[in-house]
């Protein structure tokens, strides 16, 4: 029976996963996307996720906090530096996971977990993508309408003459 097992315990000990979590987490930070099991790849994300939401608000006592989660100096500075400005605007959702296929070895499901402002195949621009999607439409429907006016305004000048 799993009663009381809120999250995956990734058969290690308490100490042992912490620690394995904070040095994943310190390599996804520094290389923004890092190849791992699945299982392991999603134990990250609800580690991670909370850390990355403290970052977007710089002050003395998030930095020590998501200090004592990673553990590591240069993780925290390069988390509160640059990906928290990166993702200033997002409300939820910085990392993505995507299945890779079957280990060679052992047959493990493996996968990539990646930031998601940090891909540029992606989502080069998302948000103008969109906008010039629309864009192209309503330019149809408006170029339309100056036309009409146009020659509703250039028919009465030539019927004055």
């Amino acid at each position: 029976m799993r009663h009381g097992k809120k999250f995956n315990h990734l058969g290690r000990k308490t100490a042992h996963r912490k620690a394995m979590l904070a040095n994943m987490s310190c390599s996804l930070i520094e290389h923004k996307r890092i190849n791992t099991t699945e299982a392991k790849a999603k134990a990250l994300r609800k580690f991670v996720e909370p850390l990355i939401t403290k970052s977007k608000n710089d002050t003395t006592h998030n930095r020590r906090v998501v200090f004592s989660y990673l553990r590591d100096k240069y993780a925290v500075t390069e988390l509160f530096k640059e990906i928290s400005v990166k993702i200033a605007d997002r409300p939820g959702g910085y990392l993505r996971i995507i299945k890779l296929g079957n280990r060679q070895g052992d047959n493990a499901p493996m996968a990539m977990i990646e930031f998601v402002d940090y891909n540029e195949i992606y989502n080069p621009n998302g948000k103008k993508a969109k906008k010039s999607t629309r864009r192209g439409r309503k330019k149809a429907a408006k170029t339309e309408t100056v036309a009409d006016v146009a020659e509703t305004t250039e028919a009465p000048e030539n019927s004055e003459e």
